[in-house]
């Protein structure tokens, strides 16, 4: 059913629920806080500890009756997978409204369609795109810089939303020295890594800092060539951006 409407359509559809979403909730700026996001939009955020996932959205009330929307939350020390959590589970509440719009029946989505829609609604949620284009633009897409803006948001939520607007990129991200994903939103299967990409990378992973490809010989097609680091005790990982020239 979903894999019918246009993407376009449905993109829009998701971004009129978050503009409305965080309307209602007097939220007009970044970063989002999700927890506040939450409890604005009348939901409950509660801890369990016992929980085997990081988040659950559940009705808590008397049989029959209507509960009061509630968000359980795992224990979870990284701040950015509490926020993402959270802003799923908020997602999950308001996916009706993206189906009424789309003319669509909940209880025709299977459960993996209403998965996807709260998963697109999460991530717009935390970077809303109305927002989230200018500001990348005014920045040069540097992911660093979008970073502390959108504190909520992890690094790897804002490269993968820089595929979803223009301009024409490949993404490409590493973890412990090796490709974890590659992808780009003018291609559907982005070529093997160039030379001076591989370079970019190498001088951003053995550096710890961003780095930025200055050399005169690009691959055709490509016009910017940088990296960026995201380092912790006992883990590396870095985040490639190929800009691809504008046909």
């Amino acid at each position: 059913m979903l894999s019918e409407i246009p993407v376009e359509q449905f993109a829009a559809a998701i971004d009129g629920c978050v503009r409305e979403v965080l309307a209602e909730a007097s939220i007009v700026a970044p970063p989002v806080d999700a927890m506040l996001l939450a409890e604005r939009l009348g939901l409950v955020v509660v801890r369990d500890a016992a929980m085997d996932q990081r988040a659950r959205f559940v009705r808590l009330g008397q049989p029959h009756r209507a509960g009061q929307g509630t968000i359980l939350l795992a224990d979870e020390e990284r701040s950015e997978r509490r926020q993402w959590a959270v802003a799923h589970e908020v997602g999950e509440s308001i996916a009706y409204r993206v189906f009424d719009v789309l003319g669509v029946r909940l209880d025709e989505i299977p459960v993996a369609g209403r998965e996807s829609v709260a998963n697109h609604l999460a991530s717009r949620l935390l970077l809303p795109s109305d927002w989230f284009a200018v500001d990348g633009r005014a920045l040069g897409w540097d992911i660093a810089e979008l970073k502390r803006f959108y504190v909520t948001a992890s690094h790897e939520l804002i490269a993968r939303r820089l595929l979803d607007l223009p301009p024409a990129v490949i993404i490409t991200l590493f973890d412990q020295g090796q490709v974890r994903w590659r992808r780009s939103n003018v291609v559907a299967r982005p070529p093997q890594l160039t030379q001076p990409e591989r370079e970019t990378w190498q001088a951003c992973n053995q550096s710890g800092k961003a780095a930025r490809y200055c050399g005169r010989d690009l691959p055709v097609g490509i016009d910017d060539l940088r990296c960026w680091a995201v380092h912790e005790s006992g883990w590396r990982r870095e985040i490639l951006r190929t800009g691809i020239e504008e046909q």
